[in-house]
């Protein structure tokens, strides 16, 4: 008999790693930001390390940090983006790898505080915005509260010079003694009342007593009448 040869096993096939995105930043762009930022590196050297590495690299990191911080909502985010693009090389000759910071980190940390005191700016010119829009609003209301406080005291102007003119009728009428005494007593009071403290509805009839030698019932009887001319002149001024 032969002899038995042992099965042969399957092999699983070994699956093949998908290869990771592309690093846009590796050690290669580490040495040139490095080389770039040593005082003895000549400028077309700068130029050279810029073009080939810095700049892309730049321009992708910007563009992560942006998307990965939700920093898009910011008015003009394109614009925001290359100005910062262009910020990033002005600081590149700063960068000390004596501090023990690896460029990545250095250069990702001021991309992300660049945004984040342009959304604070943002936020505050917004609210300025506002300020000055409630502010417009205040101020309009303000030219019309003045132009209406005009009005009112042109009207209370143009109400009582009418109502002197009235007066003057009342006084040509027949009127008795003591209601012309009242009359003459008003007039006094009205014409110069800063002159007079007045703290009260009471006072007024004191300074009417005062003045007319009247009794307190003679002065309110005679005062009511005045008081009927009084109103029936406001309606048709009202009216008019």
């Amino acid at each position: 008999m032969g002899e038995i040869q042992p099965k042969k096993k399957k092999l699983t096939p070994v699956r093949k790693r998908k290869p990771k995105g592309k690093l846009y930043f590796t050690q290669l762009h580490e040495d040139a930001i490095v080389e770039y930022a040593r005082e003895e590196t000549e400028l077309v050297r700068r130029q050279e390390l810029y073009t080939k590495y810095i700049g892309p690299t730049f321009n992708e990191m910007v563009d992560k940090i942006v998307f990965t911080y939700k920093f898009t909502s910011l008015p003009n985010v394109d614009d925001l983006k290359s100005e910062c693009k262009v910020f990033l090389t002005t600081v590149l000759g700063k960068f000390d790898p004596a501090k023990g910071s690896k460029a990545f980190s250095y250069f990702s940390v001021i991309t992300k505080n660049w945004f984040i005191h342009k959304v604070k700016k943002n936020s505050l010119q917004m609210k300025r915005e506002v300020y000055y829009d409630d502010m417009s609003k205040d101020s309009e209301f303000f030219h019309m509260s003045v132009e209406n406080d005009y009005e009112d005291k042109r009207e209370k102007h143009e109400f009582w010079q009418d109502m002197w003119q009235e007066m003057g009728k009342w006084d040509a009428q027949d009127l008795k003694d003591n209601e012309r005494k009242v009359l003459e007593a008003i007039k006094i009071l009205l014409a110069d009342p800063e002159a007079i403290e007045i703290f009260n509805k009471k006072a007024i009839y004191l300074y009417i007593r005062e003045i007319t030698g009247l009794n307190t019932k003679q002065v309110v009887s005679n005062l009511n009448r005045i008081r009927k001319k009084y109103h029936l002149f406001k309606r048709k001024w009202n009216q008019a």
